[in-house]
């Protein structure tokens, strides 16, 4: 269901100035010549010609174009309504590593780029669900608050890099700032994914003081290890300012992830590859879902162009017939 609303409905006040332009076209057809004739009955009979009622006609569509010129000022916008729905689904915060080492390109083309395409693809599959979009290295923040709104959470996705902010892998903070979105949440299910690829070294936050955190809001937490077995490709700045691939180990804190994933119910992943990350989105895909109550967004587009449109089709209109019809012989 949509509405029309007005970006300046003040405006349409301007409408009034009509009035008196009618008013003083209708006096001025009224107004009595300065030449005295004795009678004007001979020209009472006299029909009233074409061209006559055509300059009348012309006037009124002037004050048309004038009226849509106003309206077209005043933005009208198309505006659906907000309105509550209950969908199927639950409620989950996507939790990534952003830290300098996920650029590794044991991934193709690296680590980050292949988790946020898979985690794009399960986006799009889950329509009903609200999802939300954390990012952690030396700290966290919220890239996205829970929305149904996938399209503008997966192009929030797209803008994610390396180096947005402090380097480092802060685990605990990460997963707490996830907790946080999700602890008021009213869904029966609510999940954290927490994808990384290292070991938690910076934060004020122990990660399984964060797990216990989410188990005690009822989050269950998914964790996803990401790198190769043994060696991995890194790119690094050289003293010259060029870049290098130097190979380095992969180091991953599986058996912390594993205990986040035990304190809160939940599993952990280990992913090598690409193939594999996506095997893990889709298993997870499978979790159960839950009737949850969501506010649809209220989105608004520009009306104005037709009002516009119509104006100067009416206009061209009275130029060509005044060019005309009506021109008049000097």
């Amino acid at each position: 269901m949509s509405e029309i609303v007005f970006a300046y409905p003040k405006l349409l006040l301007l409408l009034l100035l009509i009035i008196p332009l009618v008013i003083w076209y209708v006096l001025k057809q009224k107004a009595v010549s300065a030449i005295q004739v004795s009678t004007i009955q001979p020209l009472e009979d006299i029909p009233v010609s074409f061209k006559e009622v055509l300059s009348h006609i012309l006037f009124g569509l002037r004050m048309v174009v004038m009226a849509l010129l106003i309206v077209a000022l005043a933005r009208p916008q198309s505006s659906n309504q907000w309105e509550n729905v209950s969908t199927q689904g639950i409620d989950i915060v996507l939790t990534l590593d952003i830290s300098g080492s996920m650029l590794a390109q044991d991934f193709k083309p690296d680590r980050l780029e292949a988790s946020k395409d898979v985690a794009i693809e399960f986006i799009s599959g889950r329509p009903d669900d609200r999802i939300g979009l954390v990012v952690f290295s030396g700290e966290s923040f919220t890239q996205c608050p829970l929305t149904t709104d996938h399209v503008v959470l997966m192009n929030l996705f797209k803008d994610i890099r390396s180096g947005m902010i402090e380097d480092g892998t802060a685990i605990g903070v990460g997963l707490a700032n996830a907790v946080k979105r999700l602890k008021d949440s009213d869904a029966i299910s609510k999940v954290v994914i927490l994808l990384t690829d290292g070991v938690n070294n910076q934060g004020a936050i122990d990660p399984i003081t964060a797990a216990e955190l989410a188990k005690a809001f009822g989050i269950r937490v998914y964790t996803i290890g990401v790198g190769t077995e043994g060696m991995a490709k890194y790119p690094v700045q050289d003293m010259f300012g060029r870049i290098r691939m130097v190979p380095m180990e992969v180091e991953i804190d599986e058996e912390t992830l594993q205990q986040i994933a035990d304190i809160t119910d939940g599993k952990y992943f280990r992913a090598t590859d690409n193939n594999k990350l996506r095997q893990i989105y889709q298993e997870i895909d499978m979790l159960e879902k839950s009737k949850i109550n969501v506010k649809e967004f209220s989105r608004k587009e520009e009306e104005y162009i037709p009002f516009v449109f119509a104006a100067f089709i009416i206009l061209l209109l009275d130029f060509l017939v005044r060019k005309t019809i009506l021109r008049s012989i000097p």
